[in-house]
């Protein structure tokens, strides 16, 4: 049986999530970290058993799963993980990609590190995207702050507005972070897109923003998007 931490185990979670994003750069995706990746909880193709299986053997310090609005994949993974390898575990995050709009423009905003229980977090967890006011960035970004969470834009660089323009907004609203190293044009093997990077970068510096990594994975394979 799974059981949430308490307030001050989420502050730790949270703490140690701060300390290993100040660390990130070029080189911790895909394997020492992988801040995005989904299961057949969402829209994934593999099991939250198989991606910790593959996250062992890549031997990652660190991952988080994010499925679109579901934990269900993150609480198989960590009952998996408990019962084969309790001594010796990476660091496994909960996380969660919700669908938002912002400027009227849908984004996805990546929570980690909350408490699931917390009742402002639980509607945007029921495999649905939130609807009509919820759906609102700022509405999400309080859902996840309140659950003790921080949250992260996804993938900057892949909205129908410029990056330029989002990450501000998103920063007014409350983001903690961007997803900085992120592979657009899904190459093979997986690697960071340089041009985009540095541009969320100099911007995120600008604002005083954390930087992730992750592959996004909804293959069989977390080294690729696809």
């Amino acid at each position: 049986m799974v059981i949430f931490p308490t307030a001050n185990g989420v502050q730790e979670n949270i703490q140690t999530l701060k300390t290993v994003w100040n660390t990130i750069t070029a080189d911790s995706c895909p394997y020492v970290y992988n801040f995005h990746l989904h299961t057949n909880f969402s829209d994934g193709q593999l099991t939250p058993e198989a991606l910790m299986q593959q996250a062992l053997a890549i031997g990652l310090q660190g991952l988080a799963i994010t499925d679109h609005h579901s934990i269900g994949g993150y609480l198989k993974a960590r009952t998996w993980l408990e019962d084969n390898y309790p001594s010796y575990p990476p660091k496994l995050w909960i996380g969660v990609e919700i669908t938002s709009r912002i400027l009227g423009t849908e984004i996805h905003l990546l929570g980690y590190g909350f408490d699931p229980s917390h009742p402002k977090i639980s509607p945007y967890l029921q495999g649905k995207r939130p609807q009509d006011e919820s759906a609102g960035a700022e509405n999400v970004i309080d859902a996840i702050h309140s659950a003790g969470g921080l949250v992260i834009l996804a993938h900057p660089c892949r909205y129908h507005l410029p990056y330029s323009q989002l990450i501000p907004a998103a920063v007014h609203a409350g983001i903690d972070g961007v997803e900085a190293y992120y592979a657009y044009n899904n190459p093979k093997p997986w690697r960071h897109s340089p041009i985009e990077t540095q541009k969320v970068l100099s911007l995120g510096q600008e604002y005083n923003l954390f930087n992730t990594c992750g592959t996004d994975s909804h293959g069989l394979n977390i080294l690729q998007r696809i």
